[in-house]
């Protein structure tokens, strides 16, 4: 068959054309990382905690990012504050966005400067496929760690020469974590009661304190026949409060827990707006007269209706999908329990409606309102920001400025399309590949 020549016309433009989605191509990722900088200092001071349970929830509310992706642009804005040169490059327009949040799965202070050079090198799937093998290599090394640790496992327990008993081991961290909490909580336990009873006493010792705390926990385990009880039981948080206190927390009135330790009359409202309740009446001199039975407050089929209808906590940009029920208008002063007077709120923002000074009314419409402590609204969908016309001429004159120089090359790799061997680029790169014996499976791309 015949052969024609390309049209240099049509080649030229295309080569310009391609050349030019290169270009803005690496002005996005420029823009990225500053995107990341700010997204980090954000974080850092906390600028989400205005009601959002994180910086990933308020970023997926304000800019209308998918919580999954908000999550990654996080997690990678926070691996950039170690990581700078990985950071350069990304501002620079040499290193894509993909290839940064793979290599911030797995780069460290100490090798950074090799997944780096390997980053600019290779293509996305080259590094997402190095990624993945260099997790293997870690997790055989991890895996290897946590079974040394388990393996050495031990408590001695002997009796000394004088009749006292002696105690040493050695825990896996997440044994020895749960171990020093209950040690904290039980010593927290023992001693606030001695302050209360004799302050003027001179506290023991940390270790003597301890000491009796490990004999508490012990004794506590005897007492339950070692056994922890139902969830409902173990979990069960028991509130005293006075009816004028609950149904006005400015009016003097007991509000304490079942061990007598005070919480906020605010802190009471939350919990009873979705929990049991048994109402007793007590004589002028303190003592019970009448016990009511123990109800409700709201009903199980109306819990039902709630839940189907909100589908997870209303509070704007949350959405979790298990929650509290919430009175409107609360029961204890005189908001009945209706689904139209009922909203699904999270722990988080439960508490942030009780206690933070947020609000939230139902609207004619039945839409729900918030409102943050200063009044203003916190609307379910944040306006979208103003943008100009020539956004390309200012992203490009604003990476001018900042000695970007974003070129159609800048990004692309040094692959000519020889077969990519990752055991040996692993071998090569990462620091324990050589202190294991390693055998690795072929990592489909």
């Amino acid at each position: 068959m015949p052969t024609h020549s390309p049209d240099v016309s049509t080649a030229t433009e295309l080569k310009r054309l391609g050349d030019e989605i290169a270009e803005l191509s690496a002005h996005l990722d420029a823009a990225t990382a500053r995107l990341l900088s700010l997204v980090r200092e954000f974080d850092d001071r906390g600028g989400w905690n205005i009601g959002f349970r994180s910086c990933a929830a308020w970023l997926a509310w304000r800019v209308g990012m998918d919580l999954g992706a908000a999550r990654e642009r996080v997690r990678v804005a926070r691996a950039l504050a170690t990581l700078p040169r990985v950071a350069d490059a990304l501002a620079g327009g040499e290193l894509s966005y993909a290839k940064v949040r793979a290599l911030t799965r797995v780069a460290t202070q100490e090798t950074e400067e090799r997944l780096l050079a390997f980053g600019k090198a290779g293509t996305a799937a080259h590094v997402e496929r190095l990624v993945r093998g260099w997790r293997r290599v870690d997790r055989q090394a991890e895996a290897r760690e946590t079974a040394r640790q388990h393996a050495s496992r031990a408590l001695h327990v002997y009796q000394d020469e004088d009749g006292t008993v002696v105690l040493r081991g050695r825990l896996t961290p997440e044994v020895g974590t749960l171990v020093m909490q209950a040690l904290t909580g039980a010593r927290e336990t023992l001693y606030q009661r001695a302050r209360l009873t004799s302050p003027e006493t001179e506290p023991p010792t940390m270790a003597q304190q301890q000491a009796d705390a490990l004999a508490l926990l012990a004794e506590t385990a005897l007492h339950h026949g070692v056994d922890p009880g139902a969830p409902a039981e173990r979990y069960q948080v028991v509130v005293h409060v006075d009816a004028a206190a609950l149904a006005d927390p400015d009016q003097p009135g007991q509000s304490a827990l079942e061990d007598g330790t005070h919480v906020s009359a605010e802190t009471s409202r939350r919990l009873a707006c979705d929990a049991s309740r048994v109402v007793m009446r007590h004589d002028p001199d303190g003592h019970v007269v009448e016990v009511g039975a123990r109800t409700r407050t709201i009903p199980p089929a109306l819990r039902r209706a709630l839940h189907h209808r909100d589908r997870g906590c209303r509070f704007p940009g949350c959405g979790l999908p298990f929650g509290q029920g919430h009175h409107i208008r609360h029961w204890a002063n005189g908001g009945p329990t209706t689904l139209s007077n009922l909203a699904l709120l999270c722990r988080r923002h439960h508490r942030a409606i009780h206690e933070e000074g947020y609000t939230v009314e139902r609207g004619p419409g039945g839409e729900l309102r918030f409102h943050r402590p200063g009044g203003q609204l916190l609307p379910e969908v944040p306006p979208a920001p103003r943008v100009p016309g020539h956004v390309v001429e200012m992203l490009a004159a604003h990476h001018d400025r900042g000695a970007v120089c974003a070129h159609a090359r800048i990004a692309s790799s040094g692959w000519a399309g020889e077969r990519f061997d990752v055991r040996y680029a692993i071998d090569v790169l990462h620091p324990l590949a050589l202190m294991t014996t390693y055998f690795f499976s072929r990592i489909s791309s």
